[in-house]
């Protein structure tokens, strides 16, 4: 059998660590060895406290408790190492152990084993009652509410993909890291018992020394009592504070890590950022320095102390009140840069205004625009049924004083111009031609009708005369509504359906279910939604167009057939938009040979769709609009072919926009219907004003 070696070397580097422990407990090492392993375990110890120190949060040293597992098992082997050497080599001197067991022996207990052996015991209890029993417990209920919360995280996941919230990747991460999370937890809850356990063994390893090698001292090498106590009792006590001191690191850090609360900063950063608050040190200033006023306390110590607060206090206050600087807008100093904000708007309808109507958005002159603007997308938002997005309005020095034009996504839709000292007075048709007005004639920007722009004074007079009189800020906030009204579908992106959705998940999880993400995406349904409000079908009742869909996706998954699905299941509410329920539908209906010929003629190679010739256009929108005129007090729909009704629903929305398209299978059956007259035929002829059964069915076949 042939073996091969990893090509990265440092894949060995883990397993050679660990049969080399096992080596250090079986065989004897030399003090030299002993001395490096002893430096070697206190460097690693204060490497894991700063890693854990600077962690941003806990999953960053997710291999801490693999980390703590190996450095407990060096420490343990260390002192497996150094008891051998000491009951070995104890009777040649304090020195036969190692110069770095001598050296803690004799520099930090100043060779009295009596003060070595309580400061070892006090480095005990600190490490195993105070920092390690903590530790402990608080690694048990994070891990118990971390595996307690591990289900509910998983369906927040789900919920977010379905919501549209994240993409499958970033379920995926979310995933791996909440699992990573709560294995972490759990093996912290295990690994702390590592510390506990470690403290517990050097306590045992000290009495094994003490007692050890005073028998072996006495009655292995001759000495007396007092010598061999002496002696080994040094060297134990040295041998446990090597081993105790790294032991109080790795327990620190393992409070650290579990205890951290996870922030952006690590926890130096997060520590000193929530103790910088100044009016924190003030009272610490002014209780220092009371108490170094007293006379018997030490002043020399106090007031310094009182004296550096109260310094603290004034550096962070005036660090807090200082002005901040943001780079990106700092552009003196770096010239090159260029922000996205510099070159992206995000916002999707913006007002541009000239210099002369800026006074209209100022604050301390009530701002009368923004409040119109504001009831203007609030009126949308009903109508549309989605909350139409925020608009922006802003001075542009490329327009004249009094001008101001509408953009749409970049797209300028309109400008007019608006005199912000004047009034514009709108003749409706109602207005006689010696009206005795004088003003600058114009046109209302939003409806085409003459008016003029009139001086204040003159309202009253204009009012009289019939006239309808509007400030500069309505005429700016009509256009503005008159131009979004038509424009539902452009308004609606994938942030406002996930709005929609999420409400009506509220109340029908399982409607939003059926739809949404599968079999639609959130991309899909937008477009879906789109479609109806071209289509003149408001979302402000998401849940019968939702009902609707999800029935229609049992049949077909076409989008143009699931579109006529939709319509003709809410052919009741599309009727009901122009005609009461007590009334007849007015019905204008195509001649047999035009609509053929608009369904034989040539089709859009893209759409499919008939295209129609532009003479044929001109005379159906014509005659349309002569209709429309003559029943002006009733509404009217154009029943046709569905193959024709887009085409036909295209060309009347220009023309004609307040005649309904309807094909034959989207009028209700129970719907009362007058014809009115029948397009491309030689001659109208109307009907009767209510049809028979029979009748209503010949009309509409044709």
């Amino acid at each position: 059998m042939n073996l091969k070696l990893p090509s990265n070397l440092s894949a060995l580097a883990l397993p050679a660590g660990i049969l080399a422990l096992i080596a250090m407990m079986v065989l004897p090492i030399p003090t030299v060895m002993l001395d490096i392993f002893f430096v070697f375990n206190i460097a690693l110890s204060i490497g894991v406290l700063m890693a854990a120190l600077y962690a941003a949060k806990p999953l960053d040293f997710s291999a801490f408790p693999t980390v703590l597992l190996f450095a407990t098992l060096l420490r343990l082997a260390l002192n497996v190492a150094s008891t051998r050497i000491v009951l070995v080599n104890g009777h040649e001197g304090e020195g036969a152990a190692g110069q770095v067991i001598e050296s803690f022996g004799a520099f930090l207990v100043g060779g009295n084993f009596a003060v070595g052996l309580f400061v070892f015991i006090i480095l005990l209890i600190i490490n195993l009652v105070v920092i390690t029993k903590g530790a402990g417990r608080v690694s048990e209920v994070s891990a118990r509410f971390t595996l307690d919360a591990l289900p509910g995280k998983q369906m927040a996941i789900d919920a977010d993909i379905a919501a549209g919230l994240m993409t499958a990747q970033e379920a995926k991460a979310r995933r791996v890291e909440v699992s990573t999370e709560a294995d972490f937890y759990g093996a912290m809850d295990g690994a702390s018992k590592f510390v506990k356990g470690d403290a517990i063994a050097a306590m045992l390893i000290l009495a094994v020394n003490i007692f050890a090698g005073i028998g072996l001292g006495m009655i292995g090498y001759g000495m007396s009592a007092s010598q061999a106590a002496e002696t080994f009792i040094t060297l134990a006590v040295g041998d446990a504070l090597v081993a105790q001191v790294p032991a109080l690191l790795l327990s620190i850090a393992a409070a650290a890590i579990v205890t951290r609360v996870a922030d952006a900063s690590d926890l130096v950063g997060q520590i000193g950022r929530q103790f910088s608050n100044p009016a924190s040190w003030l009272p610490v200033a002014l209780v220092l320095f009371a108490m170094g006023m007293i006379p018997a306390m030490p002043q020399m110590v106090f007031l310094p102390a009182a004296a550096l607060a109260f310094w603290l206090y004034r550096t962070l206050k005036k660090k807090l009140n200082a002005p901040i600087v943001d780079p990106v807008e700092d552009v003196l100093d770096e010239p090159q840069k260029i922000a996205i904000a510099d070159v992206s708007d995000h916002t999707l309808v913006t007002l541009e205004m000239g210099y002369g109507l800026v006074h209209l958005v100022d604050d301390a002159k009530g701002a009368p625009l923004v409040t119109r603007v504001t009831g203007v997308r609030k009126q949308l938002s009903q109508t549309f049924g989605f909350v139409v997005p925020q608009f922006r309005i802003r001075d542009s020095l490329e327009l004249p004083a009094n001008e101001y034009r509408i953009m749409l996504g970049g797209v300028e839709l309109a400008r007019a111009e608006a005199r912000p000292d004047a009034v514009l007075a709108i003749d409706t048709g109602e207005v006689s031609r010696d009206h005795g007005l004088h003003g600058q004639p114009t046109t209302d920007p939003s409806f085409g009708c003459p008016a003029i722009w009139i001086a204040p004074a003159e309202k009253d007079h204009a009012v009289a005369e019939g006239f309808l009189t509007v400030s500069a800020d309505t005429v700016i906030a009509t256009h503005l509504n008159h131009l979004l009204q038509e424009r539902a579908q452009q308004l609606l992106g994938p942030e406002e359906v996930r709005s929609i959705l999420d409400a009506v998940k509220e109340r029908a999880p399982g409607l939003v279910e059926a739809t949404h993400p599968d079999p639609l995406s959130l991309a899909a349904i937008t477009r879906m939604l789109r479609a109806l409000l071209a289509d003149g079908i408001s979302l402000a009742h998401p849940v019968p167009i939702l009902s609707s869909l999800a029935l229609g996706l049992q049949i077909t998954k076409d989008f143009d057939a699931l579109v006529d699905y939709v319509r003709a299941d809410l052919g009741g509410w599309l009727v009901g938009q122009v005609c009461p329920p007590t009334q007849a539908l007015g019905v204008l209906t195509l001649d047999a040979e035009l609509e053929g010929a608009i369904l034989g003629g040539m089709k859009d190679p893209v759409t499919g769709q008939p295209v129609i010739e532009p003479d044929c256009a001109r005379m159906i929108g014509d005659a349309v609009a002569d209709h429309q005129a003559r029943h002006s007090d009733r509404g009217l729909a154009l029943i046709v072919q569905p193959p024709a009704r887009r085409a036909l629903a295209a060309l009347l929305r220009q023309r004609a926009p307040t005649c309904l398209v309807l094909s034959i299978t989207e009028l209700p059956p129970s719907q009362s219907v007058e014809v009115i007259g029948v397009i491309g035929g030689r001659q109208e002829t109307p009907a009767p004003p209510q049809l028979p059964d029979a009748s209503h069915e010949e009309v509409l076949a044709a």
